[in-house]
């Protein structure tokens, strides 16, 4: 019975691995939009990025040395970055720098405001927002209905969460690569031989 049993989960294993490349590319265009956001912000913002790069924290920023140049390169490895994720080309090579800009992001902007990325009931803001909701209610339905019919609002408390899924993310995909059939590192392993040990 046991052994029959331990066959058949066996069997079921070997049959889901065989779409191990569905979860990889999964992955990657769960990361799309993410990473798509964040590089077009600093595309289309660099000037604001570098000058938040170099404003001193005691005024909100992240008061780092040689701004235009680490803005630069956090810019230019998540263009690079969305776009190889996005082919699965070199995949495993871009999450090195991506996974070096998404631990820097995390230490100096999220990890003072602790784990959770959106703030839960019991925080001082989401109470805040818990007692200007109720005003609206009494005194501006209305106003309160409109803002509430798309959903229940939340305030961001910008903590590690969110990184550190995209770290873990990131970090898969530097050991896996971005999965057979899906991507062109697959393709290229198969027409470059000296690519088959990538």
């Amino acid at each position: 019975m046991l052994t029959k049993l331990i066959s058949r989960y066996t069997l079921v294993i070997s049959s889901v691995m065989k779409a191990d490349f569905i979860a990889l590319l999964l992955i990657r265009l769960y990361l799309i939009p993410v990473i798509f956001a964040g590089a077009h912000a600093k595309v289309l913002g660099f000037s604001g990025t570098v000058a938040w790069f170099a404003q001193p924290t005691a005024e909100g920023g992240l008061g780092l040395p040689f701004p235009w140049l680490l803005a630069f390169l956090a810019t230019s490895t998540e263009v690079l970055g969305l776009i190889c994720i996005t082919l699965g080309l070199f995949t495993r090579i871009i999450a090195i720098p991506m996974i070096v800009v998404m631990s820097v992001a995390s230490l100096m902007v999220h990890w003072s405001h602790g784990w959770l990325a959106i703030a839960s009931n019991t925080m001082e803001s989401s109470q805040r927002m818990t007692a200007f909701l109720q005003w609206l209610i009494e005194n501006f339905p209305g106003r309160y209905n409109y803002i509430t019919q798309l959903g229940d609002p939340v305030i961001l408390n910008n903590g590690i969460e969110f990184s550190a899924t995209y770290f873990i993310m990131l970090l898969v995909l530097l050991v896996y690569g971005g999965g057979r059939y899906v991507s062109a590192d697959y393709w290229l392993k198969k027409i470059t031989p000296a690519w088959r040990s990538q």
